[in-house]
């Protein structure tokens, strides 16, 4: 049977098809697709398939492992800056081991189409010894789940599966299987100790931990994918992986018997596989989305003087995605661009939806803060952070989730007064909570405000883990009573709101306002829903 799907849809209906029992995930682009199509899917509901967001992307895949650890089969997904905030998680697991199959999927986003930086996942699992596949196709996709859950099984190692923006919400037709792997039936781990990282146990796991890494490069399951094509030329070479061979097809079609190509969609790889083409070749064009991975490893390999272009020598954009024309030049190729942009279509800057709750917030608090000064306010990552935008100009930071909170505490640790933190709810839940304890243990004098539009709004309305539990917990982190302010961000209400963060500004300890409107979309999307 054929569909059409999306890569995460295809990565996601795979798990479905292969056994899963348990789905762990927090929203956050180019991944959130995965989850939400198994929340939706009809099979997954009457295979009872746990699927509920977590609050982070640790909690997330520390529960992907504890389904493994019962000897069923566990995904879970996030994108790249997920994977530093469950990295304490991932790596240490590498370590323990797994008992049934667990699938980490990290989707990448070059060229930050949502993200606050380019990270390479690939690093991650070569960092922690794991074995990684990287698909090309929405058919690989699909196919490679079913391989690295059994690798996972075989050597009892968690498998990255890596993907990027563009493959990950992209569609494209995929060949499902016709008969589904049934679910894992429960099963403790044989060792009762085998995920207990005391140092005496630990130092032996990892010792058969880069003895596996070595052997698992030739297993069929990673061999299988990475592809040699010899050429009639032997000037230059291609490595490529992932969607980067896409742009290379669509660059060298008709004439592909020309060049030696090398495609690699799993690691790790043997030397050997490197050589074959290196040895042919007088220079080598690596073609690969994010870092210089297979470049780095390759320059570690040759040991004779063959040229190597690529990212590290300026052949290839350092940043960025791939895209054809890029590699049509790398190629020494004529580049072809379609018509300029006309005058007239003017790049429209992000804003907040019209009635954003966000919005009344912002126009409140720059005027409660004007008469302290500038350069005050720490933002987190959310819809709110366009309050860094006219016309507000209302933040100063946005690092990572959370940081808000813990980087005004360090502010009034240096004497600003007032140090003022903006968050979202589901933010807060995420990684603002732990924030807060620090401020309550110091009784910092800082102002949080937490902006709660009741959903995780910047990637498409996903259940908030804080709705309708915010006040509960910040009392019991031990806000006091008297200063956890609740107000209603509506133009109505501008005066009262002013007043309210006013006087929260000039209290020296730790206050809380938390700002309560629910979302516009998610809002307009219940009453739509309530009139069909």
């Amino acid at each position: 049977m054929k569909q059409l799907l999306l890569g995460d849809e295809a990565i996601a209906q795979a798990a479905i098809d292969a056994g899963l029992s348990g789905m762990y995930a927090y929203p956050g682009t180019p991944s959130t697709e995965i989850m939400e199509y198994i929340q939706s899917s009809k099979a997954a509901s009457e295979k009872g398939i746990q699927r509920e967001w977590s609050s982070n992307e640790k909690t997330a895949l520390e529960a992907a492992l504890g389904m493994s650890y019962a000897g069923k089969r566990s995904m879970v997904a996030m994108k790249h800056v997920g994977l530093n905030v469950a990295s304490d998680g991932f790596i240490n697991a590498a370590i323990t081991g797994v008992n049934g199959g667990m699938i980490v999927v990290s989707a990448d986003d070059p060229s930050m189409h949502s993200s606050q930086n380019e990270q390479d996942s690939r690093f991650y699992a070569k960092f922690a010894f794991v074995p990684c596949f990287e698909p090309s196709s929405q058919q690989e996709a699909y196919d490679m789940v079913f391989d690295a859950f059994e690798l996972s099984e075989k050597y009892k190692l968690p498998v990255m599966i890596r993907i990027t923006t563009r493959l990950a919400h992209s569609r494209a037709s995929v060949e499902m299987i016709k008969h589904p792997v049934p679910e894992k039936k429960l099963k403790l781990p044989s060792d009762p100790v085998q995920f207990v990282l005391l140092p005496a146990l630990a130092r032996k796991k990892y010792r058969a931990l880069l003895k596996s890494y070595e052997s698992i490069k030739y297993d069929v399951r990673i061999s299988k994918y990475n592809s040699f094509t010899d050429g009639k030329k032997r000037d230059t070479g291609i490595i490529t992986c992932g969607l980067a061979y896409n742009y290379l097809v669509e660059n060298i079609a008709g004439s592909s018997g020309n060049y030696p190509v090398l495609k690699i969609a799993a690691y790790p790889f043997p030397g050997e596989l490197v050589k074959e083409i290196t040895s042919r070749c007088n220079e080598i064009l690596i073609l690969e989305e994010g870092y210089p991975v297979i470049e780095e490893s390759l320059r570690g390999i040759l040991d004779k003087g063959v040229k190597v272009l690529g990212r590290m020598d300026g052949t290839v954009p350092r940043d960025g995605e791939l895209n054809p024309a890029i590699v049509a030049k790398a190629l020494g190729m004529p580049l072809s661009y379609g018509k300029d942009v006309p005058d007239l279509v003017k790049m429209r800057p992000p804003s907040f939806c019209k009635g954003c709750g966000h919005a009344d917030m912002f126009n409140a608090l720059v005027e409660a803060i004007k008469p302290h000064g500038p350069g005050r306010v720490f933002s987190d990552i959310g819809c709110y952070t366009l309050g860094a935008m006219p016309p507000y100009n209302a933040i100063n930071s946005c690092v990572d989730m959370g940081a808000s909170v813990t980087m005004a505490i360090g502010a009034a640790d240096a004497g600003l007064f007032p140090s003022v933190a903006v968050i979202g709810d589901s933010t807060f839940t995420h990684s603002g909570m732990t924030g807060l304890l620090d401020a309550v243990n110091k009784n910092s004098p800082v102002t949080i405000i937490i902006s709660d539009n009741s959903t995780t709004g910047m990637t498409g309305g996903q259940k908030s883990q804080a709705t309708g539990k915010l006040e509960q917990i910040c009392l019991g982190i031990g806000v006091a009573q008297k200063h956890l302010r609740v107000i209603t961000p509506l133009r109505k209400n501008h005066e009262e709101n002013i007043r309210t963060i006013s006087e929260e500004l000039v209290y020296k300890g730790v206050s809380v306002i938390i700002s309560a409107r629910e979302c516009i979309q998610t809002a307009t999307k219940k009453k739509k829903a309530g009139a069909s």
